[in-house]
């Protein structure tokens, strides 16, 4: 164990920063389309089975493994079996390749939230438009995501109980306070019940196969889960805290905004008689149109929803650059800030990348899709799923047994009363539920040979990570 490693300065500051990275964009945008899109309430109802069973059980396997170990993904893999090394680097990756793309979103997040004090809303009609130049933009984009990024490398650098603790405890409790706002507002429109109706009013007769999939994927997603950012959190804990608590905690933090994130837009969307879209086209087509639609309290409605996209935005990334600065300290003993300045430059030129891969270089493309595509389907469809599979398996077959049980009682002082449950769970259901997940988004890829190279990827990790 390094007993020089940062640990998290008190158990608020670790909750508030591992919800946080849980907590992202897909809790506001995602969330709310994919309930839309597979019968609302009847969705969220299989939706927090799943968060509640597959999904806390490997938040708190993950925690287990990082705490136990005191060492971030890679460490952690690598202290039980060398064989699973390439487990630990595909989740660093997978971190590295999210943040290829998500600091461009985030830019735009909190460029809107200038521009909706700034006239977006003066013309309803006109806002898709103002979008999708927006995006094509060579420059502007690159100026926002060149803030959000120095948001990030600030925060990561300062450290754990610096940095990201201190951020943490003020960024969710603003996210949780806007979104209340905005719910309270969407609420107390006129026609706003159908939209409640449609979100708790559960319609059965919607539900098929796909419905069980799209849950069981939004579920795992939503908790940042297989790719090492909660394993390293966890390897900053201090061996007092309740990991299973803990777990349930931030579980439930995810689900509330998640929740709070539907009330906010389907209500609004009802009361005005619109139909929701999928991805970016939700929150910065659809969202400012319901805003414009309110008159001059409008214009303030919109920049708190995207103060608070940007905060959820931030909250994630921070944990995802930490993934990869986490690797550089503990398996190439690279000073902190030497990391995540290290990282961060590498960062913003995939941010350039993708970004132009929307306009001026939107002829590009990598095995059939633009750099922006490129970085999402890879890790959407197919790393983070088998990153959670291989986890599962890793902690299941690999890991003892009576270490998993020591830990999660810490040392036997505590009782965990689920503990045969869970880990039976972790153990044999986990695998094959993710694994049907990974197998269907990975089917689920147009591009053959995207498809192929993403599992590559996987493969040439497999042969030779362990020299990493």
């Amino acid at each position: 164990m390094n007993q020089s490693r940062e640990n998290w300065g008190s158990r608020m500051g670790f909750i508030m920063a591992a919800a946080g990275s849980a907590v992202g964009l897909g809790n506001i945008w995602r969330f709310p389309y994919m309930a839309g899109a597979n019968g609302g309430s009847a969705f969220i109802l299989i939706y927090l089975v799943f968060v509640f069973i597959i999904g806390l059980s490997v938040m708190i396997a993950e925690f287990a493994v990082g705490r136990r170990t005191s060492l971030a993904a890679v460490g952690a893999y690598k202290h039980y079996s060398k064989r699973w090394t390439f487990a630990g680097v595909l989740g660093v990756v997978s971190a590295f390749f999210i943040m290829g793309f998500y600091p461009v979103v985030g830019g735009w997040a909190l460029a809107y939230v200038f521009k909706s004090l700034t006239g977006l809303l003066s013309n309803a009609g006109a806002i898709g438009d103002v979008f999708g130049g927006f995006i094509t933009n060579p420059i502007e984009p690159l100026a926002w995501m060149g803030v959000f990024l120095l948001m990030n490398v600030v925060i990561v650098a300062k450290g754990i109980a610096g940095g990201i603790e201190k951020a943490g405890k003020v960024l969710m409790p603003t996210l949780f306070v806007l979104l209340i706002l905005i719910a309270v507002r969407s609420v107390t429109l006129p026609g706003a019940g159908a939209g409640l109706a449609f979100l708790f009013q559960p319609d059965f007769s919607e539900v098929t196969g796909q419905t069980f999939l799209a849950a069981l994927g939004q579920a795992f997603f939503s908790l940042s889960l297989g790719m090492g950012c909660m394993i390293t959190y966890g390897s900053y804990l201090s061996k007092e805290e309740k990991l299973p608590n803990n777990a349930l905690i931030v579980t439930a933090l995810d689900t509330g905004v998640a929740l709070l994130a539907g009330i906010a837009i389907f209500p609004a969307l009802f009361a005005f008689g619109m139909e929701p879209a999928a991805g970016p086209g939700l929150v910065f087509v659809v969202v400012p149109s319901i805003f414009a639609q309110m008159g001059g309290i409008g214009t303030l409605f919109a920049a708190i929803f995207f103060v608070a996209l940007t905060v959820a935005a931030l909250t994630s990334s921070v944990s995802l650059m930490e993934v990869v600065a986490a690797y550089l300290i503990d398996q190439k003993q690279m000073e902190r800030k030497k990391a995540v300045y290290s990282t961060g430059f590498i960062m913003v030129i995939t941010g350039i990348l993708s970004s132009l891969s929307l306009g001026i270089m939107s002829g590009f493309t990598i095995l059939g899709v633009g750099v922006f595509d490129f970085f999402d389907i890879l890790t959407d469809k197919i790393f983070l799923a088998i990153g959670g599979m291989l986890l599962a398996i890793f902690v299941g077959w690999v890991v003892k047994k009576e270490d998993l049980e020591d830990e999660l009682t810490n040392g036997g002082t505590l009782t965990f009363g689920l503990f045969n449950i869970w880990y039976n769970v972790v153990k044999y259901v986990i695998p094959v539920a993710v694994a049907v997940v990974a197998v269907l988004g990975i089917m689920d890829i147009a591009q053959t040979g995207l498809m192929l190279f993403g599992l590559a990827v996987i493969l040439v990790l497999g042969i030779f990570s362990h020299k990493l």
